[in-house]
C-alpha cells in the first residue's frame, strides 16, 4: 500500500485511507452506513446511478446519485470499533453526514418490531 504518512492517521502521500482505501474527492458528503457489507450494492441498486469504488478490508463502498443528489453507502462492520475507523477515515476524505442504516437490538418493550430508533 505504500509509504504512510503518519502512525497516528494511516494514510499515504495521496491520502488513501488504510482501512477503507478511499482517497480525498472519492466520496461525497452523505454517506449510509450498513454494518454488513452484502448490504451495500443492495442500498445502491435503488439510486439512479452507482459505482463500486472500493472494496477493503471488509469495508465496502459505492458512490451515485439518488434523485439528483450524490451519496455513498459503506459497509462499517459490527460494532463500535469498527463502525468508528469507517466514519474517522470518511471525514478524513470528505464526508460530513452519516445516517446508520440497518437493525438493532433493544431491551425497551415500547421499542417494536419496525420502530425507527
Amino acid at each position: 500500500m505504500g509509504v504512510f504518512k503518519s502512525a497516528l492517521t494511516p494514510e499515504t502521500a495521496e491520502g488513501l485511507q488504510y482501512h477503507i482505501h478511499l482517497k480525498p474527492g472519492d466520496v461525497p458528503r452523505y454517506v449510509l452506513l450498513p454494518g454488513d457489507p452484502g448490504r451495500v450494492p443492495l442500498i445502491a441498486s435503488h439510486w439512479d446511478e452507482s459505482r463500486k469504488v472500493s472494496e477493503h478490508r471488509g469495508y465496502v463502498c459505492y458512490v451515485g446519485k439518488y434523485r439528483g443528489v450524490e451519496l455513498a453507502a459503506m459497509s462499517t462492520g459490527i460494532g463500535g470499533p469498527s463502525t468508528a475507523i469507517a466514519v474517522e477515515e470518511l471525514l478524513r476524505v470528505g464526508a460530513d453526514t452519516f445516517i446508520r442504516v440497518g437493525t438493532t437490538g433493544a431491551l425497551q418493550e415500547y421499542i417494536k418490531l419496525g420502530d425507527v430508533v
